[in-house]
């Protein structure tokens, strides 16, 4: 019976993902508008951020639209197959749970945030200002 579900499912991904994507491709929200020195710093502070996601996780479009929002060019993984990032991800988080953004601080302390809500409280509050 699992393996039934599961082929379930993936057939389902399947079918629905193209139609996510474009969903998401068709509804991007117009980026924030920052002088060129604000967006620098941004860009700066965005090189110690890095996205662990699915392409058609609705749970990572959401977190994605919200980084176009504002207008944040943070590193995005794709951990939905085995290989590097899958394991960096495992390794890192303790588990394959997406989206979940790594956060490296000044000192070199490496944060694992989880869940899109938290994730996008997380960008609003350090850069919606």
């Amino acid at each position: 019976m699992k393996p039934l579900i599961r082929l379930f499912f993936r057939g389902l991904r399947l079918a629905l993902g193209p139609v996510m994507l474009l969903k998401e491709r068709l509804t991007q929200p117009a980026g924030m508008q920052r002088s060129s020195e604000q967006q620098a710093a941004v860009d700066r502070q965005c090189q110690d951020l890095t996205l662990y996601q699915f392409k058609t996780c609705p749970f990572c479009i959401k977190v994605r639209q919200e980084m176009r929002r504002l207008s944040l060019p943070i590193e995005q993984r794709d951990a939905q197959y085995e290989g590097q990032h899958r394991s960096e991800l495992f390794n890192g988080s303790g588990s394959h749970k997406v989206p979940c953004l790594k956060i490296t601080e000044a000192n070199g302390q490496v944060r694992w945030l989880n869940e899109s809500s938290a994730i996008i409280d997380y960008l609003r509050g350090r850069f919606a200002a």
